[in-house]
């Protein structure tokens, strides 16, 4: 259920923002199909994450590893922006919100039509080239499993950011920059317990941001917020465009 005041709430902190940003996480894209990683019948379900998602894990089986993202990716292929996905975009078009920075890296944002996405995790439709950084979309260099690059003939490996690495330098940097500029966050569909993702909104809470989240069920990060309101991303966060879209009317 949507709490009227609560929504009322939210949409007036957020049109008298002036820099909001959003972290968003796998509950925004459950509604599009996507499964979440920890839920009841979450991606890791039967797998251990040290086998599939680690630079050691793609070292010694590459072609297991390759065949768990393919599947994934075949998961995502067929999904499409939910409505949660469309209101934060509309809420960007509107000038409310200035950027997207997301955990997932199923690229629904930029098909919902957000503008500024920085992709914490990277980008599962993409490959890439440890060894001379070459990168392309997965569709045009699949062939042989593991693929091979074009242009060095290393084993390429997926666009992601595993357990074990760093986020790269500059999407860290632009992500602690937005964060640290802003004074209006709005959470949505995270557990906040991936580090270093987890510590951005307490970032900008130290520095007097206002936290508006929206989730399932209550996360790491509820006991900061200002605003919590309970229930799916694609119901609540429409719900909230309208009330700004209204009071920009007003």
């Amino acid at each position: 259920m949507v709490y009227t005041h609560d929504v009322k709430k939210a949409a007036e902190i957020l049109s008298g923002s002036r820099f909001a940003i959003a972290l968003t996480g796998a509950g925004i894209s459950a509604d599009s199909g996507i499964p979440t990683f920890r839920g009841r019948d979450g991606l890791w379900q039967g797998y251990r994450p040290e086998d599939l998602a680690t630079p050691e894990a793609f070292r010694r089986d590459p072609v297991k590893v390759w065949r768990w993202y393919l599947w994934r990716l075949e998961l995502i292929s067929s999904a499409k922006p939910n409505d949660g996905h469309k209101a934060l975009a509309a809420l960007e078009k509107l000038g409310v919100l200035k950027c997207v920075v997301t955990q997932n890296v199923d690229c629904l944002h930029q098909l919902a039509g957000s503008r500024c996405v920085i992709e914490l995790h990277g980008n599962i439709r993409r490959a890439r080239c440890d060894n001379c950084g070459y990168k392309d979309d997965v569709s045009r260099i699949l062939g042989d499993i593991p693929p091979h690059c074009p242009r060095c003939n290393h084993i390429m490996r997926p666009d992601v950011v595993w357990f074990g690495e760093l986020i790269p330098d500059d999407i860290w940097e632009k992500t602690v920059e937005l964060f640290t500029r802003s004074d209006v966050v709005l959470v949505v569909g995270t557990s906040s317990t991936v580090m270093p993702a987890a510590m951005l909104p307490v970032m900008s809470k130290e520095k007097g941001a206002r936290i508006i989240e929206v989730n399932v069920e209550s996360s790491a990060l509820t006991y900061i917020t200002d605003i919590f309101i309970r229930g799916r991303a694609s119901v609540v966060l429409p719900a909230i465009l309208r009330e700004v879209e209204n009071m920009i009317r007003r």
